[in-house]
């Protein structure tokens, strides 16, 4: 039985690689302009190389450099106007650098609109975000202010020379009254899920440190691709906001794209994978979370607000969904400013960290906390897996119901007794695990190999986090072109150079801080030698074996995700990038994992998944992991 994918991009073949990329290829520049913007990077080089390098600020300058280096390098020029752009890009940071070099930083306490920069911690990549600092904190610098998270809607071409041009243009959709407003960047176009994810923390937490900003008051709010990451972001991490509004987007996958009206259906992992994002399964999450959707009473997506208002009415709560009449895909201006008056009275009051009664839905250890509940643990992955807690601080008692929970962790200012589905603790305990039917104190230190928060797979969960491409060294021409394909996709995709090392560049703070992307086989690469008798798979001269079955080395390719032998707090991952590049120029809401924890993929033809499947809580492959497909009749 062949196991068909859309597409695993990964295996095809070279010289396909370059036909659509994303982003587009722009327009050649002409000799005389590619010269004069090439020579504008090389004195903006110079400028920056007078500033200390260990300047904080740095980034803000930088991010001018990276602008336009990437887009004279990548050919990403798309309009003739913004080869002026790049002009006045260059001189304004060259001012900057100049600035910063006499220890002087204008940008950094001014107001209205300001660009900024910082370094993600997944691959050293300058990435840019646009805030609207209000008036009122040149006058009051020391103030705590409101936060407004805003999400851009998608766009194809949106570079990062686009961006920094655009935000020092256009102050966007809502501009609350005392409020800094950020528009992070989301590294491009990926319905800020992945890295874009892990972007939108990372520029907020830049913001915290440089900006006086009240934690208790950051909401979000997003239209059309940023109206669907708003669904996730606010249903995945419902205790970090004070509120959240949508408008449009999308929600899930399945209904979203009528999958169920077309062939071939997607194999059965790749709709477990669906559990990851689909906000629709995450509604109950809104118990404790404001929120307040808006749509075009004529706009397709409309199906987003929809769609949510029936999962959360199964969660017995009702969504408030304003639709601006007779509108297509955008804001209807009545309805707009009635939106944003709602809103207005929703962030008004601070989020409270210790509400009473925390409901919290989860199907994976990636998403597993909401307030002072943390998940430590599951049954089965994949599944539902339900807290209803309640604390009541007038006789310090605390009340927890749960299914498909086996850790969890309770963070409370103070209580003294405890009931767990049953199970009765005259004493608090904040850390408990479960055995059996029955619940106890968890031990103060667990060292088993089994799956965790940020330890739970699937491939593409390596690429939320810090990851290094250890590059194949005698590895052959079909891995060496996987290497080459992923870290191109990551830098045009992910908009960031991956971090790469040889396996002699390798250092011990890179196997403690960092996840691991080997390629290559116990022959091609020593470190694969060193950890492959404690991982899932055996390979012998001429084959390999996963899951039982046996595969033709030179007709199959294994990839997997697996903990990190040499540190468990950290992943391997064989032979793959992230999973789903070739949907970068598709449906944002196709934009998911297309690959579980392990796979065997057919050489000559990449729409062939001999095998994949999930590992079970252990990380073993038992009756008790998550169901896989049939075995590829190619397979041996």
């Amino acid at each position: 039985m062949r196991l068909m994918v859309f597409v695993v991009c990964i295996l095809i073949s070279g010289s396909a690689f370059g036909a659509e990329r994303v982003p587009a290829w722009g327009m050649e520049l002409s000799p005389s302009d590619k010269a004069a913007l090439t020579e504008g990077v090389s004195k903006l080089s110079d400028e920056i190389a007078k500033v200390p390098s260990g300047n904080p600020l740095l980034p803000d300058i930088k991010v001018f450099h990276k602008a336009v280096d990437w887009a004279v390098s990548y050919r990403e020029f798309y309009k003739t106007n913004e080869i002026q752009i790049a002009h006045k890009l260059i001189e304004q940071g060259t001012k900057r650098a100049r600035e910063l070099a006499k220890g002087s930083s204008p940008w950094a306490q001014a107001t209205g609109l300001v660009v900024r920069a910082y370094v993600s911690r997944i691959d050293d990549a300058i990435q840019p975000y646009g805030l609207v600092v209000p008036p009122s904190f040149a006058a009051v610098p020391k103030r705590k202010y409101r936060l407004h998270v805003w999400l851009h809607g998608r766009d194809n071409v949106l570079t990062e020379l686009k961006i920094l041009n655009d935000r020092q243009r256009s102050y966007g959709e809502f501009t609350p009254t005392d409020t800094f407003v950020l528009h992070p960047y989301g590294r491009y176009c990926n319905a800020f899920k992945f890295a874009g994810e892990t972007d939108v923390f990372e520029a907020i937490d830049h913001v915290r440190r440089h900006y006086p900003i009240d934690d208790t008051r950051i909401s979000i709010r997003g239209f059309s691709m940023g109206g669907g990451g708003t669904w996730h972001l606010a249903a995945h991490h419902p205790s970090f906001w004070v509120a959240a509004a949508p408008g449009a987007g999308f929600a899930e996958t399945a209904e979203f794209q009528q999958i169920w009206r077309k062939e071939p259906k997607p194999p059965a992992y790749e709709q477990t994978l669906w559990r990851l994002y689909d906000a629709t399964l995450y509604a109950a999450n809104f118990y404790n979370l404001p929120v307040i959707a808006y749509s075009g009473e004529i706009d397709r997506q409309k199906q987003a607000a929809d769609i949510m208002a029936k999962y959360m009415a199964r969660e017995g709560l009702q969504l408030t969904h304003l639709i601006g009449p007779k509108t297509e895909h955008r804001y209807e201006p009545t309805t707009k400013a009635e939106l944003d008056k709602q809103f207005t009275e929703l962030v008004k009051p601070e989020r409270n960290p210790f509400p009473t009664h925390v409901r919290f839905v989860t199907y994976t250890l990636r998403y597993n906390s909401n307030y002072w509940i943390t998940v430590d643990g599951l049954n089965r992955h994949w599944e539902r897996a339900d807290v209803d807690a309640e604390w009541q601080p007038s006789n310090k008692s605390v009340r927890i119901k749960t299914t498909n929970v086996t850790a969890l962790t309770i963070d409370l200012p103070s209580f003294e007794r405890l009931s767990i589905d049953g199970t009765e603790f005259d004493r608090p305990q904040s850390k408990l695990v479960k055995a059996g039917n029955h619940w106890k104190a968890a031990p103060a230190k667990d060292e088993s190999l089994r799956k965790r928060h940020n330890l739970q797979g699937p491939i593409d969960d390596a690429f939320f986090d810090r990851f290094i491409m250890v590059q194949p060294a005698s590895a052959s021409s079909v891995i060496q072109e996987r290497f080459t394909h992923a870290k191109d996709e990551w830098r045009s995709q992910f908009r960031g150079d991956p971090i790469i090392r040889t396996e002699e560049q390798l250092s011990p703070d890179d196997i403690a801080n960092s996840h691991l992307i080997l390629w290559g086989d116990p022959d091609s690469s020593k470190l694969i030698a060193k950890v492959t008798r404690q991982l899932p798979i055996r390979w012998s001269k001429n084959d390999f074996r996963l899951e039982g079955k046996t595969f033709a080395r030179d007709k199959f390719i294994p990839e997997l995700i697996y903990p990190n032998p040499l540190n468990p707090k950290r992943y391997i991952v064989l032979n793959s990038g992230f999973t789903f590049c070739e949907y970068g120029r598709s449906s944002n809401a196709l934009q998911i994992p297309k690959l579980p924890d392990y796979a065997v993929l057919e050489i000559a033809d990449p729409q062939n998944v001999a095998l994949a499947g999930f590992f079970d809580e252990e990380w073993k492959i038992t009756s008790r992991s998550p169901s896989s497909p049939p075995v590829s009749q190619a397979a041996r």
